[in-house]
């Protein structure tokens, strides 16, 4: 077994616990491995262990990626997770399965209008500001149900649901309230028709105290890959 695949039978051996604690459904929580930073052959590696959803940050590396892995188009899922600017929604667009990081109408429009009509909509989450914290991206939450409602509108994106980066909680009650704010969002939304299913958040620190708020995917990359090399 290669280290990893071992790391992430750690990981879902953690999701599978946290799961059980929660009284939920392991099949209910999908986890996305972050790749980024990493090459192609750590990519490899984890799809060879069963690993199918990989989230990239840094958009050109990630369409890099996607293309020396061309021959596990097929199964693999792309998903976008980092900041999306004007001049590089085409990237997104054109490449990713999904989205994430969606926070302005302007970015939502530009990637419906630049999704390829032979490609399926492009799976799409609002990024929250949650807690407010004064270093992280997406809509405030008082904002967030007028821009799910536009951007659900939109005809080449399908709107799944809300993505979280919190603050650093200092212990898991806090971290479990975070979530458990964004979860309430995420009602709130759904109770206004919008049809959400995904609610991303928690990653390697957290996925337990997220797991326990509601969280649908966890982020996880350093507990698969190890420690990140510099980017160059």
């Amino acid at each position: 077994m290669t280290t990893i695949a071992a790391k992430l039978q750690q990981v879902r051996a953690r999701i599978a616990t946290a799961c059980r604690q929660a009284g939920r459904n392991v099949e209910d929580v999908t986890l996305l491995a972050v790749s980024k930073t990493f090459g192609p052959q750590a990519v490899r590696a984890a799809a060879d262990a069963g690993q199918l959803d990989f989230g990239e940050n840094y958009l050109q590396e990630g369409v890099d990626k996607i293309a020396a892995l061309a021959d596990l188009r097929g199964r693999l899922r792309w998903h976008c997770i980092g900041p999306i600017q004007s001049n590089k929604t085409r990237l997104v667009a054109e490449h990713f399965d999904w989205a994430h990081s969606v926070e302005r109408l302007k970015i939502a429009e530009r990637l419906s209008a630049q999704r390829p009509a032979d490609r399926p909509p492009l799976n799409v989450c609002l990024q929250v500001n949650i807690d407010g914290g004064p270093t992280k991206s997406g809509v405030a939450p008082a904002e967030a149900l007028a821009l799910a409602r536009a951007v659900a509108a939109l005809p080449r994106l399908r709107l799944r649901g809300l993505m979280t980066i919190p603050e650093p909680a200092p212990d898991f009650e806090a971290a479990r309230a975070v979530h458990a704010s964004a979860r309430a969002l995420f009602d709130q939304m759904n109770a206004a028709g919008l049809g959400l299913d995904t609610l991303s958040m928690g990653m390697s620190d957290d996925l337990e105290a997220a797991i326990a708020a509601g969280s649908t995917l966890v982020r996880v990359g350093s507990a698969i890959f190890g420690a990140r090399p510099p980017k160059t």
